[in-house]
């Protein structure tokens, strides 16, 4: 268990003095959430539903959303909240379903078989198609 003293180790300074001292600690984060990837899958026994390599993809996906943004502060914050998720998932803060419907199915590593209109009516299916949703 040695992942959780190498989270606390990093942490996230508070302020990045350019784009390249930002750029550097984003691949410092991805580097730890990478090798915090084996504690993970033990923690919630996630061996039978997705491969670590999975998991890095969704972690790397994570951050390439954000690729576009390029001031300082803002990398800086959500370097905070992707650091406080990973401390609070290798806390064990979370449950297994969490970790499986955020980063397992939320990322669509998972494919979801079932049909999802079994059992409706037309009325419901043509409301869940208006613009209410």
């Amino acid at each position: 268990m040695a992942a959780p003293f190498t989270l606390r180790k990093i942490g996230v300074p508070p302020n990045s003095a350019n784009l390249t001292e930002a750029r550097r600690r984003v691949f410092d984060f991805f580097r730890a959430a990478c090798r915090s990837i084996p504690t993970i899958m033990d923690i919630y026994n996630l061996q039978d539903v997705v491969a670590p390599s999975q998991l890095r993809f969704a972690i790397s996906a994570q951050i390439r959303n954000n690729a576009h943004i390029t001031d300082p502060k803002v990398i800086d914050l959500l370097l905070f909240k992707g650091m406080e998720e990973l401390t609070d998932i290798v806390d064990h803060a979370k449950q297994r379903h969490h970790i499986i419907g955020q980063y397992v199915v939320g990322e669509g590593l998972v494919q979801n078989t079932g049909n999802k209109d079994q059992g409706r009516t037309g009325f419901l299916k043509n409301f869940y198609t208006s613009n209410y949703f």
